[in-house]
């Protein structure tokens, strides 16, 4: 290895860039007025999507309440129906003059009894499952429209 000398030069004619405040503070001024409106752009989008899930909880909450009544319109028919059925076979039941008659009323009654509860749980099955249908409704809506927008941002 070779030794180099210990030489130490100064540089006395070398131009520095020169500090200018007024530029430093343009710069900060610029800066600060950008994030600003990035602020505002990003509270507005936010504000935006908070009343956009407002309206789909306000639209879900609705749509429960009438389907639950739906539901509960179904339900009270369906028992009034079952009760009206009950009254009309116990008249029946009265009027019956032997065992077999009896046995025969009876099986009549619990047969057909049978066949309307299949048919009310089908209904109303069918109506449970168009109310799910229609109370998720708003909520999926809102998700997908905002999965749609976060994928095009």
């Amino acid at each position: 290895m070779s030794k180099l000398p210990a030489k130490t030069e100064t540089i006395e004619n070398v131009e520095s860039p020169a500090f200018d405040p007024s530029k430093a503070v343009e710069q900060v001024r610029a800066v600060a007025e950008q994030s600003v409106e990035q602020s505002k752009e990003v509270f507005s989008k936010l504000s935006s999507e908070a009343e956009t899930n407002q309206k789909a909880v306000e639209s879900t909450l609705e749509m429960a309440k009438t389907t639950g009544n739906e539901v509960s319109l179904q339900v009270i028919a369906a028992l009034r129906t079952n009760a009206e059925a009950s009254f009309a076979h116990l008249e029946a039941l009265v009027a019956v003059k032997s065992p077999s008659e009896f046995l025969e009323l009876q099986t009549a009654f619990l047969q057909k009894q049978i066949e309307k509860s299949a048919e009310q749980a089908k209904a109303l099955q069918a109506l449970m499952l168009k109310a799910t249908e229609d109370v998720s409704k708003p909520i999926k809506d809102a998700l997908e429209k905002a999965l749609k927008e976060g994928k095009a941002a």
